[in-house]
């Protein structure tokens, strides 16, 4: 589908501006309560805000979620949750092809290394982080110090109060936030239908709409062996999203690059996004070749291709945006008013030189971008193997460091979650390590040429599918035990270890870390830059605007709304008829297939329930599994894509055409109760709570039940 931002779109691309129409990815210390109240007539009350705040759930794989039960019960996608449903699969129970529903509590699998976090409070420390980096401070000795001082907040945060703590720049460097985080580490799954039906139509339907998907999973969390008791969960709405009606989405947008200059997009077009695809479509091509060789190769890459295939397609996207003129145009017109409005005035003088600085950054990121990808980035080295070998000899060289002193993963704050995930027992499989190093490896080559001294030192005189092969089979860096052993025992046991793997990491690290401190120090200059905009852009407009995405909460609004396309009305919402009409449409052929439970089920459906829907809501990716609620905070749907014209969000809102996918409430209780028979999950969703042993239906005992937490 080829598309151009439309002229109604381009009043959105004047930054810092009061955001038009529906737009805005907002901070929850910052909501849009005035815009809300003049458009819908609704207020936001800080009681509403602060139970949607603490409802919603963040996972840190990447993606959103909600607690949707008093007893920890908590909804996302199944595309979030895959990664989970792929680490406790095996070839003889593959539960992201055939799904998966715990009838009872003994029943639910933990999950590996999974983190979930739920946002309890935002700080904001910018002048405590400002203060540690005096006027004149070089930039690099101003990164060691910025560093520092997080490390020192997020420290101390952690020690008064338990919850993770991390301080998050935004503005690109005006402003800077502590978010304290509950987090959980022992989540178990639920129910998770099959991929086929949650991601119905595969990759040709993937953003596009009509849609017609239940991509939903369920996990329940747990503390101290026993479900958790949340004091805020959503209520489930009895009629689900209806057509025109104002919506929110709380969830956790990863990245958008709105607030950047037009030399920074073009650096994104020429450098970035080219070297981005040129992985991506390498990877996916590898992957996908490989899986289609037998149906284990398939299940054990799925996740991994589904996650690729993804970012290609939503890159390719944005790299189209940024060659349309409507859009670069407006973006420079809006940066040369904004430059007109400081011309003259010498308070100014700092914000309007930093768009040069910006520029000059650029250029000097792309002259050692590529190395620092396939170095510091691993994109040369990509398998698991290595990835823990980086951190093994990292850890022994930081953690003995000054907090303030360590690379940031390493901060006290973050050992938790560290340490999570390195001492994982996730399946890591041997002959997909030597299938992704080897072709990385190889891109390592050919990017920098087989004569670089560095790659001949890491190949060692061998072919690049040859020294995969080697270092896979000899490294004992997938062993959990040899893991724990070496990081206990620090630098010592592990240069005492002599593993292959660790050694190829040392061999490459010293020339990564200079390419990530050059990074960090442009960083530094760049955010420095940003600053001194958006003081500027403060001064002159007001604290009025919404920072770009960064992966933590924000609140987005917007109404059910369909569009028009090629002349043609395309509704709001599809139902489950839409799906067999569409699947004999395409002749059940794959991905138009559906599992067998569906097609056997098919007359036990109401076919007039609505079945996902689109909204001019402000998403991007990160909030995948965000909830939808309506004005009294039930839970109406739940994010899951965004159709293809949305791919611009990255730089742009556009609500003419652009659009947020969501499945609707009403569609996940019909497939739950009468195609999967989870009448135990569905109850429960309604309900609130999980059914107690010797209660009657849905947990209703004798008494009084408690309150349900509302809005």
């Amino acid at each position: 589908m080829k598309y151009r931002i439309l002229p109604a779109a381009l009043a959105a691309l004047v930054l810092g501006s009061s955001a038009p129409a529906d737009e805005g990815m907002w901070l929850y210390n910052n909501p849009p309560r005035e815009q809300i109240r003049a458009k819908y007539g609704f207020e936001i009350t800080d009681t509403w805000l602060d139970h949607l705040m603490r409802s919603s759930v963040r996972f840190n794989s990447g993606g959103s979620g909600s607690f949707v039960s008093e007893d920890g019960l908590v909804i996302s996608n199944h595309h979030v949750g895959a990664d989970a449903l792929q680490k406790v699969s095996t070839e003889k129970k593959n539960l992201l092809r055939d799904g998966f529903h715990a009838r009872k509590a003994a029943e639910e699998i933990p999950c590996v290394d999974l983190e979930l976090n739920v946002l309890q409070s935002i700080e904001d420390v910018t002048a405590k982080v400002n203060a540690a980096v005096p006027a004149g401070t070089s930039p690099e000795d101003a990164f060691k110090a910025r560093r520092s001082a997080t490390a020192a907040i997020e420290k101390e945060s952690l020690a008064a109060t338990g919850f993770r703590s991390d301080v998050v720049t935004l503005y690109q460097g005006g402003a800077y936030h502590l978010y304290r985080f509950k987090k959980y580490t022992d989540v178990r799954l639920v129910f998770a239908p099959e991929q086929q039906i949650a991601f119905y139509g595969g990759d040709p339907d993937n953003f596009e709409y009509p849609r017609f998907d239940l991509d939903i999973c369920l996990f329940r969390v747990y503390e101290n062996g026993k479900p958790v008791k949340v004091p805020h969960h959503l209520v489930w709405s009895k009629n689900g999203a209806t057509a025109d009606e104002l919506t929110f989405v709380s969830g956790h947008p990863g990245r958008t690059d709105r607030l950047r200059t037009v030399a920074e997009l073009e650096y994104l077009r020429d450098v970035g996004y080219p070297y981005a695809l040129e992985y991506l479509k390498r990877r996916e091509v590898l992957l996908n070749a490989w899986s289609q060789r037998s149906e284990e190769n398939g299940r054990r890459s799925r996740d991994e291709l589904f996650g690729i295939q993804n970012s290609r397609k939503a890159r390719d996207g944005g790299h189209a945006g940024l060659y349309d003129p409507a859009l670069m145009d407006a973006k420079a017109r809006s940066e040369q008013a904004f430059r007109g409005r400081l011309s003259g005035r010498p308070e100014f003088a700092e914000a309007l030189a930093a768009y040069d600085t910006i520029a000059k950054i650029q250029k000097q990121l792309a002259g050692f971008a590529l190395r620092s990808r396939l170095l510091e980035g691993q994109h040369g080295f990509s398998c698991d193997s290595f990835g823990i070998a980086r951190t093994l000899l990292r850890a022994g060289d930081e953690l003995p460091k000054p907090n303030g002193d360590r690379l940031r993963e390493f901060g006290d704050a973050g050992k938790e979650s560290l340490e999570l995930e390195l001492f994982s027992d996730k399946p890591i499989h041997e002959d997909l390590e030597i299938l992704t190093l080897a072709d990385s490896l190889t891109f390592l080559a050919e990017k920098l040429g087989a004569s670089d001294p560095l790659v001949k030192s890491v190949l060692s005189n061998q072919s690049p599918r040859a020294r995969a092969v080697q270092l896979i089979a000899t490294t004992k860096v997938r062993d959990v035990a040899f893991r724990r052993k070496l990081h206990a025992g620090g630098a010592a046991a592990v240069r005492a270890a002599a593993d292959p793997m660790i050694e190829v990491a040392r061999l490459i690290d010293a020339e990564a870390r200079e390419l990530r401190r050059q990074s960090e120090t442009a960083e530094e200059t760049r955010k420095q830059a940003h600053a001194a905009i958006a003081r500027a852009r403060f001064t002159l407009e007001g604290a009025s605007s919404y920072p770009d995405a960064t992966f933590t909460l924000r609140l987005s609004y917007g109404t059910v709304k369909g569009y028009e396309e090629s002349g043609k009305a395309v509704p709001p919402l599809t139902t489950l008829a839409g799906l067999y009409q569409r699947a004999e449409g395409q002749h059940f052929k794959p991905p138009f297939d559906l599992p067998d439970r569906w097609i056997k089920k098919r007359r036990a459906l109401d076919l007039s329930t609505p079945f996902n829907f689109v909204g001019t809501h402000d998403i991007i990716g990160g909030n995948s599994g965000s909830p939808v609620v309506n004005k009294a905070g039930e839970f109406v749907g739940i994010i899951f894509d965004g159709n293809l014209p949305s791919l611009v969000l990255d730089f742009a809102y556009e609500e003419v055409v652009a659009r947020s996918l969501s499945v609707h409430s009403s569609g996940i209780l019909e497939s739950l109760r009468k195609v999967y028979g989870a009448k135990d999950v569905a109850d429960e969703l309604t309900t609130g709570r999980r059914a107690r042993p010797g209660c009657g239906p849905a947990g209703r005992c004798a008494g009084p039940a408690p309150p349900r937490p509302r809005s």
